[in-house]
């Protein structure tokens, strides 16, 4: 299974990749390829299934338009923002590539893995388009369709199909995770062929957001996808997974919602809009939803994952690759906006809010008297609204994020570095309310905020494309040295390495009594991650 690289040929935009020969498109000094397969159709009875190699096609495939898309429904961003509508199909394992040159330069390489609660979202979406980077910092860009919702996430042992091989003939293990294992798959594709577009396999810094951004977390403990990546980026993704006994109880509740036994045979034989409609209705009912927000999430089940990322962190799995780690510093007020409920909560809603995730009333009291208390002494907003936004935006993103961060530089080796940024622009959008929200920065790292259509989410202007040029100019500088250097990132040109007591963060954006729009600064908003902290300890495994 997917074997060794095939000798490569440039004519006019054509390379030749397992499977065939692909022609991309030239704009404005970028050579494009779309839609490439990186893997065989997942459907039918290769459902819940690992990945197998892509089958031949006949002639040249044109690589210039997306491919399909996972199954899934439209997302809150996507929806928000607009774009043309994509296609999608369970043959969906393709990829999309940027490059400055079809050469020997031997370029870094960033491997995006887009967000979307693993239930929506593409490598295509039109914030994540890469001419942009792949122009200005000289890297090759990818981003990765995988399988989302039921069928890239539904674990349950009746899934398990021992016997079966993928990545160079592996043994495969386990009964989920199939959408973390095309990812693998991409990497391994990355790995065999990115030569042949000009860039670099020995210097691969795999990053992501959200969804994306767990999805990094987890590989980072994956021993499959281990020097398939040379550096990592997590942007809001904090290492969560669920147990084998909770993905195992949610896929006995999804085949009696679908009505039908429990079984490969039964489950192959659903059609997939009502798999994708069934996760939709089951991700409505908060009861089968933890604290996260998701319904499904990668799973410890003993075959790609053996324990939580945060155990193989901690034990050394990722001492070897440098991290660059952060959140917006308003991620759940992304959240709030679309939830009647919370837009128009009120003290004793946020009590019982807090008192559902913590059994000690006391404590979660004391929480949101210190949180309170922070933010009036800086003269921000104490409504119960943006409570609830600041406590929940500790409790679900920085505090397990900063755990990991603490976790990789203690046991990082020599020259490998952890670096912590928090993002606080703010959205104008629905009359700021969103503040600097959950996936704010994105378009400031790829450079689609000079998008018209963007800019109603992301806000425009001189300050705002001169934060995305920094941004930009970190992000490439950190796939290529595995530092976050420039001089157009900080006053000292470089990031500081992390420090669990000191905690010195590049805050990327507005900072009070700065200037700048990039400061470092030692334990920023420290109060509240420290109160939220104290009541909410990460757990390993969900």
């Amino acid at each position: 299974m997917f074997p060794v690289k095939l000798e490569v040929t440039v004519v006019d935009g054509i390379v030749e990749v397992r499977g065939g020969r692909v022609r991309g498109v030239e704009r404005r000094g970028v050579w494009a390829f779309s839609g490439i397969p990186y893997a065989a159709s997942p459907a039918g009875r290769r459902r819940w299934r690992p990945p197998t190699p892509a089958e031949e096609w006949a002639g040249i495939k044109e690589c210039d338009r997306f491919g399909p898309v996972a199954p899934q429904s439209q997302g809150v961003l996507e929806m928000s923002l607009g774009g043309e509508p994509e296609e999608y199909s369970e043959d969906c394992l393709n990829l999309n590539i940027w490059t400055s040159g079809l050469d020997d330069a031997r370029r870094p390489v960033m491997v995006w893995v887009h967000g979307g609660s693993f239930m929506t979202g593409s490598g295509s979406g039109g914030l994540y388009r890469g001419g942009t980077l792949a122009r200005e910092g000289d890297v090759v860009v990818v981003t990765v369709n995988y399988r989302l919702g039921l069928l890239g996430f539904l674990a349950h042992p009746e899934l398990e199909d021992p016997g079966q091989t993928w990545l160079d003939g592996q043994d495969w293990s386990g009964f989920g995770n199939w959408g973390l294992a095309d990812q693998v798959a991409a990497l391994r594709w990355v790995q065999d062929h990115i030569a042949d577009f000009g860039g670099e396999p020995g210097n691969v810094t795999l990053f992501g957001e959200s969804a994306g951004g767990m999805s990094v977390s987890a590989l980072l403990g994956v021993p499959a996808a281990k020097g398939l990546f040379h550096r990592a980026i997590i942007q809001s993704g904090p290492p969560y997974t669920r147990s084998a006994e909770r993905a195992s109880a949610l896929a006995e509740k999804v085949a009696a919602h679908l009505g039908v036994p429990l079984t490969r045979t039964s489950l192959e034989c659903v059609p997939v809009d009502q798999l994708v409609a069934a996760a939709d209705e089951l991700s409505q009912h908060n009861e089968n939803n933890d604290e996260s927000g998701l319904l499904l999430m990668p799973v410890v089940d003993g075959g790609l994952l053996e324990r939580s990322p945060e155990e193989e962190v901690a034990a050394g799995s990722a001492s070897h690759v440098p991290l660059l780690i952060g959140t917006t510093r308003d991620e759940s007020a992304f959240f709030a906006v679309g939830s009647p409920k919370l837009m128009s909560l009120d003290d004793e809603g946020l009590r019982r809010w807090i008192r559902r995730v913590t059994p000690d009333p006391a404590a979660a009291d004391r929480m949101i008297s210190d949180v309170s208390e922070a933010r009036s002494g800086r003269g921000e907003p104490v409504t119960p609204r943006d409570l609830w936004t600041a406590i929940a935006t500790e409790h679900v993103f920085r505090v397990p994020t900063i755990c990991l961060a603490d976790a990789h530089a203690a046991v990082a080796q020599p020259g490998v570095g952890t670096y912590c940024y928090l993002f606080t622009w703010e959205s104008p959008a629905f009359g700021g309310i969103l503040g600097s929200c959950h996936a704010l920065e994105i378009p400031f790292v790829f450079g689609t905020v000079r998008n018209p259509m963007v800019q109603t989410f992301s806000g425009g202007g001189d300050d705002a494309f001169a934060l995305s040029a920094a941004m930009r100019e970190a992000w490439t500088s950190f796939a290529r040295s595995g530092a976050p250097e420039g001089d157009g990132v900080s006053p000292a040109g470089t990031w500081s390495n992390w420090d669990p007591i000191r905690r010195p963060t590049t805050v990327l954006g507005p900072w009070p009594d700065r200037h700048l729009l990039w400061n470092q600064v030692d334990g920023p908003r420290n109060e509240e991650l420290d109160a939220v902290g104290a009541v909410f300890a990460p757990r390993s495994t969900r």
